[in-house]
This record gives C-alpha cells, sequence and structure tokens, in this order.
C-alpha cells in the first residue's frame, strides 16, 4: 500500500547555497538507496531556510527499509555532509532535522462509474 509523507525542517542561513548544491549533484548511490528503500516521487522545496520533503512510500515494511537506508555507507557519508545544512528543528523526540508530518488530505483523480478517469 502507498504511503504518502510530507516533512519540515530549518536550514541555517549560511547553508541554504551549500544544500541547493548539493542536491542539484545527488550522488547515484544516495538515489539507487532511496529507490531500494521503496521510495518514489522524492521532492524538496525550499521557503527561505524552511524546507518540506514530499514522497511515496511503496514497500510493506517502512521502519525495515528505513534502517537500511540509515545503515548504507553511502548515505551515511552523504547526510555527513547535508545534517550540518540544518538547524536543530526537534518538534518531538523522535526528530532532530526534519519532522514527518501528518497527511490529513488526499486527492487522486475523480472517476466514472466505469472506473476511467474524468
Amino acid at each position: 500500500m502507498r504511503k504518502y509523507f510530507g516533512q519540515v525542517g530549518k536550514l541555517k542561513e549560511n547553508k541554504i547555497e551549500e544544500y541547493e548544491r548539493l542536491h542539484r549533484a545527488v550522488w547515484p548511490g544516495v538515489l539507487k538507496k532511496i529507490q531500494e528503500c521503496n521510495i518514489r516521487n522524492y521532492s524538496i522545496f525550499r521557503n527561505g531556510t524552511e524546507v518540506f520533503s514530499y514522497f511515496e512510500y511503496i514497500g510493506s515494511d517502512y521502519d525495515a527499509d528505513m534502517h537500511q537506508m540509515e545503515m548504507d555507507k553511502t548515505t551515511q557519508q552523504w547526510w555527513a555532509y547535508t545534517h550540518p545544512c540544518f538547524e536543530r528543528y526537534a518538534v518531538s523526540s523522535q526528530s532532530e532535522f526534519f519532522h514527518d508530518m501528518k497527511q490529513i488530505f488526499y486527492f487522486d483523480e475523480i472517476k466514472s462509474e466505469e472506473g476511467t478517469a474524468v
């Protein structure tokens, strides 16, 4: 079953350019691990120092996939560059850099009685 995630974080003002530069050339190994961990349609948006990310999870065990990502050496090296760009954004004890948001609405498409998009 597909799950949808929104996350918020806050960049350090003096790290905005570096964070954007890093994301103009994401390492292939990081992208491969994201895909292997069943994440799709991953986007990051910025407004000033605020960062919003969106992704869809298509796997069956989110915690196991996230653990696999956390244990990946390439991803750990990538985070060594990206995490210092963030202010501590601890909305809860579970979040340090990004905080998962609660999904309150989803719309895909209206279908006709025959099941096709209108």
